[in-house]
């Protein structure tokens, strides 16, 4: 199982990025750098790979809709060349209100688009004629000045093949990772019912599967904490799942909500987004399920993380995504030594 973690810049991002010499040295396999409406997540990332030696990078994600898809993989392909070969792709849809609020693009057929954009970057690495005739897209451009041309990447990738991560909950979105990418990244990841919500989706995609992606890598995320006196920092996690789970897009339009109903909290998903909805966020956090905050964390003793560690290994976890939390820098790296010591 490798131990990866989100970048977290809160206090700085020069001074976190020097941190992760220490949690490369702790065992850290992965680093994963988001991208919502803050700053881009590239930028960082170039500046992560000049600063580590062993550590894979990661995009966690970069949205489908803000770059064309010949640009995600000129992006990809030059990550992969200044890391060399440590970056992994990490697409998503995000969600509409992101999308048309920030980007003003259409958030129409994730889907698809999703398909497509896989397709034509793996085109591109291999060194091709760029030539595509998508339902979304279709290169060379039909109709504008008619010049366009179909042309091939111009440098040698380090590898014609970058890993690609999907980050996806819906059921056919998942279907879709399981068929096409190297890894899947969903949200909220609760082991005791990964298998009902997702299994179908992940059988039907990976009877489609090509055998050359290998086995399909499953990221999960867990707020990690171990000790006897750390069950405070569950309550941390409250904020966020309300964010998500009640503001994160409008009602019958929130991907969060509807996994949460998925999971069996359908009174309290509808109770959350309401209160949330009406500017009341505190209620809403106290309504997140306690259960819900526990099986998604690795929170408490040592032998419970152990526990939790055999549930997630179990439901076919291979990449444990986790947020350390501790007083210090010191004591953070300590935790990623024995989640390493641990997942082994």
């Amino acid at each position: 199982m490798r131990i990866g973690m989100a970048l977290n810049y809160s206090g700085g991002f020069k001074e976190t990025v020097a941190e992760l010499a220490d949690y490369e040295k702790a065992g850290l396999d992965i680093v994963f750098v988001a991208e919502a409406y803050s700053f881009d997540a590239v930028s960082q990332l170039g500046y992560i790979a000049a600063r580590t030696e062993r550590l894979q990078i990661a995009s966690g994600i970069l949205p489908i809709y803000s770059r064309t898809p010949a640009l995600l993989a000129m992006t990809a392909a030059g990550l992969d060349y200044v890391s060399d070969g440590r970056f992994t792709l990490g697409l998503g849809a995000s969600g509409p209100q992101v999308i048309e609020g920030f980007h003003g693009v259409p958030y129409t057929a994730p889907l698809g688009r999703t398909r497509e954009v896989i397709e034509i970057c793996r085109k591109v690495w291999r060194r091709e004629r760029l030539e595509y005739s998508g339902k979304h897209y279709t290169l060379p451009l039909e109709g504008g000045t008619g010049l366009g041309k179909p042309l091939k990447l111009i440098n040698h990738p380090v590898r014609e093949r970058i890993p690609i991560v999907v980050a996806a909950i819906g059921p056919k979105n998942v279907e879709l990772a399981a068929e096409l990418a190297e890894g899947w990244e969903p949200i909220f990841f609760m082991p005791e019912k990964a298998g009902e919500v997702w299994g179908p989706s992940l059988a039907a995609g990976r009877e489609r599967r090509d055998p050359v992606l290998g086995e399909l890598d499953v990221i999960a995320q867990a707020v990690l904490a171990i000790g006897d006196d750390v069950d405070g920092v569950l309550e941390l996690g409250r904020s966020m799942a309300a964010l998500y789970i009640g503001g994160m897009g409008a009602k019958g339009r929130n991907f969060y909500n509807d996994l949460a109903r998925r999971y069996g909290y359908e009174k309290e998903a509808e109770q959350i987004q309401d209160l949330y909805l009406e500017g009341k966020k505190k209620d809403a956090e106290a309504l997140v399920p306690r259960e819900l905050l526990e099986r998604m964390s690795l929170v408490g003793s040592e032998g419970h993380v152990r526990e939790r560690l055999a549930a997630l290994r179990e439901a076919g976890v291979t990449t444990l995504n986790v947020a350390p939390v501790a007083r210090t820098h010191e004591e953070r790296v300590a935790l990623i030594e024995k989640i390493r010591d641990l997942a082994s």
